[in-house]
């Protein structure tokens, strides 16, 4: 510990305010730069900049970013009396730390203003409170209200090893540990031992703290812990080429799933449960319908959900299903679609990789659900790929060394690490990261959004095409990603069977059965498959679709509620009599008529359950075709939206904000040691008097004054002109040309320096 008495310089400033003042324009919007919550809205003054400081939220967001190393600089402060510690002693404090990680730790906390002075370091008193325990130690005897026993080190010197091993951990990062349940031998536990012999001090019925003086007897000459310095992983190399064309391939293939599950969901949404989310059935089901796992399917459904293409379809409709904004990004080229699945994952707020974990009351959590909400996410995810961009392009680090070097340099958020290693192997999935090395993609999403995502993603993916090629086991094969005109026909007329680089449709009795429900006939379909194919449309699948339309429409569903009729009245009569229409309540009407109390949808999907091919027909007698449903949730804005003071400044509002303190400042002193009082709607002729002379000496006045909305304000303006009860001046704080209502205006002062001159408004 630092023996050096401190003794305040008399010309350094007294107070964090008068050091504010002391700091220049650049300092200040640096300041502004790295804690902009401080600036929203703008301090009218230094003194309330200094109060917005001080909030205990602002100041532990500004301690949760520092570095480990910066940490233990402040440390050396905090332990120290409160009038402060030589800059100079610092570097001399920490012996193993280097001298310039020492100076770059002061300049970070003085440009936070978490330290504050020049010579003479000093820090604030929120500062202090918001680290309960600096360097790693706990509080003196006197506050844990315990007695320590007399020659100290001769009692430590004597424990038993057990006993040792429980103070050397409470001497190490964290002073207070669990007091564990005693065994039934009398000795009891080697910390209950500790804690009869005065050495350990009883928090509450469960923890005990260590004494600061004894933490500082064990650590010996390392008053402040182990120097923490930072980690140098071992990185890792790769071949840029390679690296980037695994990523196309992981893109191409995300692109693709999600394009398939949001189909399947198009045609059968799924359903919202009552404590919200996507209910096992359902994830079952499309885990096996896209033949991937079920952690893969929920997966999809998270990813699908934080890029805007899937939500639930409105108030009065619990269901799962596309957005609006699928139908834009299905018309968009593959790079952009991309980058809107990666920006979507980027700033989303949810963790995919908790599903399936238990919650408090051990249910496992389905996907889409309320428990996945973290709104540290992004920031986490941000933050690791920040990492692996300060490395050169090819690499990168392994995830332990991710972790490690994220645990140094954000040692307060430690605790929020956990989700690191699954949110690789999710930037994994999508292309953004491939073996711990973020590809180029990768690094213009981090660095550039969704726009600078696609332009790294161009010239890897493949065009789309605008064919396929049909096999004679009745499969067709999409050599690439499908235009996307093409891809909605496949949907109808045949089902996916495989995706990758090359998707599989198959084409069976069901699909064609669809498509003729969906209007469809024998002779478009034939036409679709010669058009759609580049090699010749095999003998098989003209067989199956001449054959499947022969069956479809022989019977005709109609409203009375409703009626089956049809021309082979033995068809009638197997279908009167089929157990497995009993629920479609039909009855004879006629020999070639069967009529229902049910609805002409009801009938026909029981017949169609049952196996027949009904079609649906109009009063007119002609066949109804049944246009596909693309029913849409009306969607939301991606991700997440920032919290409110999370969005850096721009270095204009850096400095308008400055202008606006600096003026602030200025009023203060014109108005030293006067009384102003404001009356506003009351013009004085010392008023009038005092503004003219501003505007003919062209000196800037401090003005009070009350907006439309009877808001009052103080501000610097230099008067340009007085004319028809209006000022017309530019207003500093705020950098622009302003006018003024002279009625408004509720008290004038003279900026001159120390000789003011002020009239106030009424008085």
């Amino acid at each position: 510990m630092l023996r050096r008495s401190v003794v305040r310089m008399a010309t350094e400033p007294a107070t964090l305010a008068a050091w504010l003042r002391t700091r220049s324009d650049e300092q200040l919007s640096a300041l502004l730069a790295a804690r902009p919550d401080v600036a929203r809205p703008a301090p009218s003054d230094v003194v309330a900049l200094a109060s917005r400081l001080a909030v205990p939220v602002s100041v532990d967001r500004a301690l949760d970013e520092l570095d480990a190393a910066t940490l233990q600089v402040l440390d050396v402060v905090l332990l120290e009396p409160t009038d402060g510690v030589p800059a100079a002693d610092l570097a001399a404090a920490l012996p193993e730390l280097p001298d310039d990680v020492v100076a770059a730790a002061i300049e970070t906390l003085t440009t936070r203003a978490l330290l504050w002075g020049d010579e003479t370091l000093r820090a604030p008193d929120p500062v202090r409170r918001a680290v309960r325990h600096p360097a790693g130690l706990g509080r003196f005897a006197t506050e844990l209200r315990v007695q320590l026993p007399a020659r100290l080190a001769e009692v430590v010197a004597e424990l038993a090893p057990e006993e040792r091993a429980v103070l050397d951990r409470l001497a190490g990062e964290r002073p207070v540990g669990h007091l564990p349940d005693s065994p039934s031998d009398s000795a009891g536990t080697p910390a209950r031992r500790l804690l009869q012999r005065g050495l350990l001090a009883r928090i509450d019925a469960l923890n005990v703290e260590l004494p600061r003086e004894l933490g500082l007897l064990l650590r010996g000459d390392r008053p402040y812990g182990a120097p923490r310095l930072r980690p140098e992983p071992g990185v890792l190399t790769r071949d840029k080429g390679p690296l980037d064309r695994q990523a196309a391939g992981a893109a191409l293939e995300s692109v693709g799933r999600i394009s398939e599950l949001l189909t399947l969901l198009e045609e059968e949404p799924a359903g919202l449960l009552r404590s919200g989310g996507v209910g096992v059935r359902d994830q079952k089901r499309l885990a096996r319908e896209l033949h991937v796992t079920e952690p893969e399917a929920a997966w999809l459904l998270e990813l699908a959900y934080a890029s805007g293409l899937l939500d639930v379809g409105g108030p009065h409709r619990d269901e799962w299903l596309p957005s609006r904004g699928y139908d834009v990004w299905r018309e968009q080229e593959l790079p952009d679609r991309w980058a809107a699945l990666a920006a979507g994952w980027l700033a989303g707020l949810r963790l995919p990789s908790l599903v399936g974990q238990r919650d408090v009351a051990g249910k496992a959590v389905n996907p889409l659900s309320p428990d996945l909400v973290r709104h540290t996410a992004p920031a986490i995810r941000r933050s690791t790929l920040a990492v692996l961009a300060e490395y050169p392009a090819g690499s990168g680090l392994a995830p332990d060394d991710l972790v490690a070097l994220l645990r140094w340099r954000t040692p307060r958020r430690a605790d929020r690490l956990a989700p690191v290693p699954a949110m690789l192997a999710e930037a994994g999935r999508l292309g953004v990261v491939v073996g711990g090395v973020l590809s180029t993609a990768g690094r213009g999403l981090l660095a550039h959004g969704a726009d600078g995502a696609a332009d790294g993603m161009r010239g890897l993916l493949p065009e789309p095409v605008d064919h396929v090629l049909a096999q004679p086991d009745l499969s067709l094969i999409a050599p690439g990603p499908l235009v996307s005109d093409l891809a909605d026909t496949l949907a109808v007329v045949a089902d996916v069977e495989s995706s990758g680089g090359a998707t599989v449709f198959r084409v069976s009795e069901a699909s064609i059965r669809r498509s003729l429900d969906a209007g469809w006939s024998a002779a478009d379909l034939h036409d679709f498959f010669a058009r759609a194919s580049r090699t010749p449309v095999p003998q098989a699948l003209d067989y199956l679709v001449d054959d499947v339309a022969r069956q479809h429409g022989r019977l005709r569903v109609g409203a009375i509620e409703s009626y089956v009729r049809s021309d082979d009245h033995g068809l009638l009569s197997q279908v009167l009599n089929d157990k497995r229409t009993g629920g479609a309540e039909l009855r004879r009407l006629a020999p070639g008529v069967l009529i229902s109390g049910l609805g002409a949808d009801e009938v026909l999907t029981v017949l169609r359950t049952a196996g027949y091919a009904p079609a649906g027909e109009n009063p007119g007698g002609a066949v109804l075709t049944r246009p596909p449903a693309r029913p849409r949730a009306a969607g939301r804005r991606p991700g997440g939206e920032p919290l409110p003071g999370a969005r850096p400044l721009t270095p204009a509002e850096r400095g308008a904000t400055v202008r606006e303190i600096r003026a602030g400042d200025a009023a203060l002193a014109a108005r030293r040691g006067e009384a102003v009082r404001q009356v506003p709607g009351v013009t004085t002729a010392s008023t009038l008097e005092l503004l003219s002379r501003a505007v003919r000496e062209g000196v800037p006045v401090w003005l009070g004054y009350v907006d439309a909305q009877g808001s009052g304000s103080q501000r610097v303006v230099q008067p340009v002109s007085l004319v028809g009860g209006f000022l017309q001046g530019y207003d500093e704080g705020r950098g622009e040309n302003r006018t003024f209502a002279v009625h408004r205006i509720t008290s004038v002062a003279l900026v001159e320096g120390d000789d003011q001159q002020a009239a106030s408004s009424g008085g």
